[in-house]
């Protein structure tokens, strides 16, 4: 039986404003300026037919699948990539030494571009700070690791955005500041998970490490209206 996490991105839409999102019955995206995924419910040729409508100026349609499936018609497929899901399913302790953790904002956006930029941690656009918590260290005042809150499904809150500045990685910003959102969202009755692709082999063993468990792998695949 499919639950929420095989298709997690058309249930993080679904319950989410207009003013983030942009919605068919069947087909569903987020707004341009908040984050480049696409979803649809279920792979028919009535909601490929209504994700073109939302296709706009976006070069492709960016989505998570539960597995590969035969291009649609009218459709190319540009990239395919399996991503693994994990979830976390014991409890975890965020660490209370260490750097400073502070909650960030809208004043500190400009500065999460550009780490974002630096470090490539995946999409993240202008406003992906509002779909939840942002964290973020400053060393000498400078933003220099931060991670967040993406997709929010019933029961669940995925951790995304996972960056360090290149010439501060290997001191650990990464982990504590997934253990200090993955306790925040164990403390509102949510359970934690991520996504990372598998040959980022690093990741996954930091992640499997703090217990996280592989639940599923899923499929990134980007297709364009032909």
């Amino acid at each position: 039986m499919e639950t929420a996490l095989d298709n997690p991105v058309w249930h993080a839409l679904t319950p989410l404003p207009d003013g983030l999102t942009m919605k068919r019955q069947h087909a569903a995206r987020f707004a341009p300026d908040v984050s480049p995924f696409f979803a649809i419910d279920r792979p028919t040729l009535q909601a490929y037919a209504e994700l073109r409508t939302l296709i706009g100026d976006a070069p492709e349609a960016r989505m998570f699948r539960p597995a590969p499936e035969p291009v649609p018609p009218g459709w190319q497929k540009t990239f395919e990539k399996p991503i693994a899901q994990m979830v976390l399913r014991g409890r975890i302790d965020a660490r209370t030494d260490g750097p400073a953790i502070h909650e960030l904002g809208s004043d500190d956006l400009e500065e999460m571009l550009a780490l974002a930029e630096q470090a490539r941690p995946g999409p993240f656009a202008r406003r992906t700070h509002e779909l939840g918590t942002f964290l973020g260290i400053r060393q000498e005042g400078r933003l220099v690791a931060m991670a967040g809150e993406r997709f929010r499904l019933p029961g669940y809150v995925e951790i995304s955005a996972v960056a360090t500045h290149p010439a501060c990685r290997g001191r650990g910003y990464g982990r504590l500041l997934t253990a200090a959102l993955a306790a925040r969202i164990q403390a509102a009755g949510q359970t934690p998970f991520l996504h990372v692709f598998p040959d980022n082999v690093a990741a996954a063993r930091l992640y499997g490490a703090m217990g996280f468990v592989e639940r599923a792998r899923l499929t990134i695949v980007w297709l364009a209206a032909a």
